[in-house]
């Protein structure tokens, strides 16, 4: 079931941004022949370490996982802001691969012969705390580099880019490496460093100034080592697009230059941006040309020169359950385990899991990413196998949570709302008694930043279900929702399941 609520191809040759209205942070992307492959964060859910794949750079799909699970201690459990962040995917010498820090542990890579999988288990490149943004160059002679930034929560130190040589496999560093700019007076924060070679120059094209009022920075030198030039390449300027943060260039098979980038939007996370780029003196501009040596960013613009027509796709958000995969908009809130589900094609079944705990840090929340600033979300379910002990529903989830929940006590099934703040304390709201079978709920989440829940009275007439509420952004992440199914343990008690039959996704409102 392939739907979607935004998309950027306008159909007549041009694209607006962003390109992806999803929580898609910290991206990456190169071109290997005619297909584009992007990566992004995926902190502590799983699977984790999203690759997308394009035909234009404006329309994209998830391909796969990088990482089914967090193979590190501790992420059993959701890790709130840690796990895997911002990703670098190359292709060299026949593989695809993928550098990706976790700030707490190191840096680490995966490679496959196929984006699309399988992946290699995770070589740990460099054992240490605070190394982040690590992205990877094969130079011309065969030696391998690797460039990084430093996260001063773990390390104390940031503003600083770090380049260290690499065994040619890319799997060790040779030496402690030399920090190679200091960018305290002149590029605060600078961090998301990727490096490229061109023209005999190296480059290091990072974002400076922080996520949300920033600027994007060239590097260059004709030593990997240094000293490196600087130029600001890209402002905010006179758009509505802050930051513009940390992304990656790429060039199409016609030798277009084009520049991917994210930008914080708060709720809906880090979305998704393309700008055009050109070089002029051997230093890029990034956006529309100001005539002063660097570009904003466009809201409107042509499509990049792919060679040919492309298909009109955004990633998947509705779902039927009809595949014999689960769809890959769906996260787990931490490792998972596939026990805590079935896919009964069609429906999915979602059974019970002890939660004795606040939701927040369950691992068995069933996750997906906003795909559009407003948008509203239905979903189908029977609850026909529900236990004495279980609560069953959709959640919203950010630092704030709320979730719209059946709760079974005895022969007796209620409505109950369920609202909490990561951290902090949990409280429940029981609305009534409902029947015991199919049931549909629904959440409208609106432009200004408020949600609502929904829920059809015997007629089958949408009706609002409590107060309406305010979204946040998660640690680091946009909002999600998404389905979960708990039970918490009373003598005797056996956990049942959540059956889901569909989750509609669309611009429609439930009440006008």
């Amino acid at each position: 079931m392939k739907n979607w609520t935004w998309n950027a191809d306008n159909g007549d040759g041009t694209y607006r941004n962003p390109i992806l209205y999803t929580d898609y942070s910290d991206p990456d992307v190169i071109r290997v022949g005619e297909d584009y492959y992007l990566v992004a964060s995926s902190f502590c859910n799983t699977p984790a370490l999203p690759v997308l794949h394009s035909k234009d750079l404006v329309n994209w799909e998830m391909l796969s996982y990088v990482l089914e699970q967090i193979d590190e201690p501790g992420y059993e459990n959701p890790q709130h802001g840690h796990g895997v962040w911002a990703p670098a995917i190359r292709y060299h010498d026949g593989f695809f691969y993928v550098y990706y820090p976790m700030p707490d542990e190191g840096i680490f890579m995966c490679k496959a012969k196929d984006a699309a999988g399988p992946w290699s288990k995770p070589v740990c490149v460099k054992a240490a705390k605070g190394w982040i943004d690590p992205c990877p160059l094969w130079d011309d002679d065969g030696r391998a580099w690797l460039v990084n930034a430093f996260a001063k929560s773990r390390s104390g130190i940031k503003s600083i880019l770090h380049v260290s040589p690499m065994s040619p496999d890319g799997e060790r560093l040779l030496d402690e490496g030399v920090d190679v700019f200091d960018g305290h007076n002149t590029q605060p924060t600078i961090e998301g460093p990727k490096f490229y070679k061109r023209n005999g120059y190296y480059y290091i094209l990072a974002p400076a100034g922080s996520v949300k009022t920033g600027w994007q920075t060239a590097l260059r030198s004709r030593n990997v080592y240094g000293p490196y030039e600087e130029k600001i390449v890209m402002m905010q300027g006179d758009s509505a697009i802050n930051g513009p943060h940390q992304g990656g260039w790429t060039t199409t098979p016609s030798g277009e230059d084009w520049f991917i980038h994210f930008q914080d939007v708060g709720n809906a996370g880090r979305i998704v941006h393309l700008q055009p780029m050109r070089w002029e003196n051997d230093w890029p501009v990034i956006g529309a040309d100001t005539g002063e040596g660097y570009g904003v960013p466009v809201s409107v613009y042509r499509k990049p020169d792919c060679g040919c027509k492309k298909a009109i796709y955004s990633p998947a958000d509705c779902d039927d359950f009809t595949g014999t995969r689960l769809g890959l908009q769906w996260q787990w809130n931490a490792n998972h385990r596939d026990s805590w589900y079935r896919l009964e094609q069609p429906g999915l079944r979602l059974f019970a899991q002890s939660c004795d705990g606040p939701l927040c840090d369950a691992a068995h929340l069933l996750l997906q990413k906003w795909t559009a600033p407003a948008f509203t979300v239905r979903m189908q379910l029977d609850l026909s196998d529900l236990k004495e002990g279980d609560t069953a529903g959709l959640i919203s989830f950010g630092r704030f949570y709320t979730a719209l929940a059946f709760e079974k006590e005895g022969d007796a099934l209620y409505l109950t709302q369920i609202s909490g703040t990561i951290g902090g304390d949990e409280t429940t709201t029981r609305y009534g008694a409902v029947p015991q079978g199919p049931a549909s709920v629904g959440m409208q989440v609106f432009a200004d930043g408020t949600g609502q829940f929904y829920f059809p009275d015997v007629t089958g007439v949408w009706r609002t279900v409590g107060e309406r509420f305010s979204f946040t952004p998660g640690v680091w992440v946009g909002a999600k929702y998404g389905l979960f199914a708990s039970h918490r343990q009373t003598a005797g008690s056996t956990p049942g399941s959540l059956k889901v039959s569909k989750v509609e996704v669309s611009m429609e409102q439930l009440i006008e």
